[in-house]
């Protein structure tokens, strides 16, 4: 692995990226799912754009903008913010004109990062068993299709709470469905907004139909900037919203709030 200094001759902003990860240790353990996620979603816009969907490539590049800023690719991240305004729009022409310069800056960030770790890394995946389950520990569900929020969060609990995962709102019903038919529950469900299929306000009238919110304490967890998303968001029985980006401290506090409610 490379001196920090590579990433910032390279442009990468590490102070700000510190703000959320706190030290370098954790940067370092954390840009290996940027590797991964960023490559995926990389992956997902070509698709979405070569169907023309562009509600879930909106969704898809706000995720990117998001996981870039949080190590430090600011460049990459005002691109992305570009293109999830466009594509909110539905402006297939910008985005159409513009989809190489994207790819382009998210394949040097990626090819940055690869450098930055090492050969040995540039296979990195993500473990296929990430929901394995320590009977022993208090359980809280973490709903977000990005998985550097989803990872970062379970590195933070390590060895406190077992952390579940799901990467959209149908997994986390389903999950949540088989929990309370076995007789138990989750502590408390950390829950984005803005997902891919389902999304976080179909979750949320989930739980209020099977009158969930007595039994499994939610808060949610959104880069969603809408004052009036987030607003209707608390008109559901909720005990907190978190926006992001957020740091550890951000984390550990709502999570205490939510499971001790």
């Amino acid at each position: 692995m490379k001196d920090k200094n590579y990433l910032i001759q390279n442009g990468v902003d590490v102070d700000k990226s510190l703000e959320l990860f706190g030290d370098m240790e954790m940067y370092n353990e954390s840009i290996k799912d940027f590797l991964t996620d960023a490559s995926s979603k990389l992956d997902k816009l070509r698709d979405f754009k070569a169907k023309g969907d562009m509600a879930n490539y909106a969704i898809e590049v706000h995720a990117l903008k998001s996981d870039a800023r949080y190590f430090g690719f600011m460049k990459l991240g005002d691109m992305a913010y570009d293109h999830e305004l466009k594509s909110k729009e539905n402006n297939m022409f910008y985005i159409t004109e513009h989809f190489d310069e994207l790819e382009q800056e998210t394949i040097k960030a990626l090819n940055i990062t690869r450098t930055y770790l090492g050969e040995e890394t540039s296979d990195v995946n993500l473990s296929t068993n990430e929901n394995v389950v320590n009977t022993s520990l208090q359980t809280i569900l973490v709903v977000d299709d990005s998985e550097v929020i989803k990872n970062f969060i379970k590195k933070i609990f390590n060895g406190q709470y077992e952390v579940l995962i799901a990467s959209d709102g149908m997994e986390a019903m389903n999950m949540i469905a088989e929990k309370v038919n076995s007789g138990s529950k989750f502590e408390g469900v950390l829950l984005d907004l803005n997902m891919p299929n389902v999304n976080g306000f179909q979750v949320l009238d989930f739980f209020k139909k099977n009158n969930l919110f007595e039994k499994i304490p939610v808060s949610i967890i959104t880069g969603v900037g809408s004052d009036d998303l987030v607003a209707k968001a608390h008109e559901y029985d909720i005990v907190d919203v978190l926006r992001k980006p957020f740091n550890e401290n951000d984390i550990k506090r709502v999570v205490e709030k939510t499971i001790n409610r």
